[in-house]
């Protein structure tokens, strides 16, 4: 590669030599990292007056990546988590920089140096079976929209699929005969087979019926006949909770997303008394230790164990310090 390589030469590179040709990333991984460059390359040219094929692997020091993730946090409203997932994405590239264009070591080395955020832990958010209820009951059965958002509510709320898998199923990834199931490509290029019900079986086989698409047709198209994008899942269940709100009060105090309702499935197997190991299996976790955060997040299981435990005897007290500094210390 030439001295004066362009940073999109080395984004070409990257995206088709590096990314798909020798590290064969998933679909998932390609998109994710697609979209981390296209907000940087608009914050650039918003920030620097260049368009993007003009840039140079120099216009993307250091400093300036620094505030493209203050953008990010400040700007759009990201996450610490989301902030890191672009950051993982850049410094991908940049060790991909650095490997083709030894003379950029140094800019690259100075990118790979920022750090990722460390992020406040907080207990997940999950729906309990009455909002789910209230939120299905929604969609119009009377019109062919509403029918097709409660076959995707409920696959949702049944399977506890990721956006991604939900949007991606086709038609051909259902199987509705005995031992009724769906099949998706989950994380890490792992296929699974989650089990329906009969009610969800029920669903999806009228709709099916009405669909009457091809094996490689999108189960839940859109207007167009084409899949769903995330932002379309999203808007759908944003109306759906909106609606439900008015009758199930609860819903107010939630933000509800399509991940709240993977996260609210998990819960309900674990209040059933399922193991987790059949819960981690069942939602793709590629470990089960990932399925620790819905002991942290089940209040009723902490209640159920504390109800099992005596009440200590001690008498209360209370330190009085001796010292005025001692009592300044305290006080903080």
């Amino acid at each position: 590669m030439n001295a004066h390589a362009s940073l999109s030469t080395l984004l070409h590179g990257y995206f088709t030599q590096r990314l798909i040709a020798e590290l064969h990333a998933s679909p998932h991984t390609v998109a994710s990292y697609r979209d981390t460059f296209r907000l940087l390359l608009v914050f650039a040219q918003d920030r620097l007056g260049k368009a993007p094929t003009m840039l140079v692997p120099q216009d993307l020091d250091a400093p300036f990546v620094g505030l493209f993730l203050s953008h990010l946090e400040n700007g759009r409203g990201n996450a610490a988590a989301s902030r890191n997932i672009r950051l993982a994405a850049i410094h991908s590239f940049f060790k991909y920089v650095a490997l083709q264009e030894p003379s950029l070591g140094a800019l690259a080395q100075r990118v790979l140096a920022i750090p990722c955020k460390r992020r406040q832990s907080k207990p997940i958010d999950f729906l309990t079976r009455s909002e789910i209820d209230a939120l299905l009951a929604v969609p119009d059965p009377a019109t062919w929209m509403g029918r097709r958002d409660r076959a995707l509510l409920l696959v949702a709320a049944q399977t506890g699929l990721r956006a991604a898998e939900l949007i991606g199923l086709r038609c051909q990834d259902v199987v509705l005969v005995c031992g009724a199931h769906v099949r998706c490509l989950g994380k890490g290029r792992r296929e699974r087979c989650t089990p329906l019900r009969r009610d969800a079986v029920a669903t999806l086989r009228a709709w099916m019926r009405e669909l009457n698409g091809h094996p490689s047709d999108p189960l839940f198209p859109n207007a167009r006949g084409q899949s769903l994008s995330h932002d379309g899942l999203a808007y759908i269940l944003a109306k759906c909770v909106a609606t439900a709100r008015g009758k199930c009060p609860s819903l107010l105090k939630k933000r509800v997303t399509p991940h709240v309702l993977r996260h609210s499935l998990a819960m309900d197997l674990l209040q059933h008394g399922i193991d987790r190991s059949i819960i981690a299996l069942w939602l793709g976790h590629q470990s089960m230790e990932t399925t620790q955060i819905y002991l942290h997040a089940n209040l009723e299981l902490k209640e159920q164990a504390l109800a099992k435990t005596k009440a200590f005897k001690g008498k209360p007290g209370r330190f009085r310090p001796t010292d005025q500094l001692l009592a300044f210390l305290q006080g903080l």
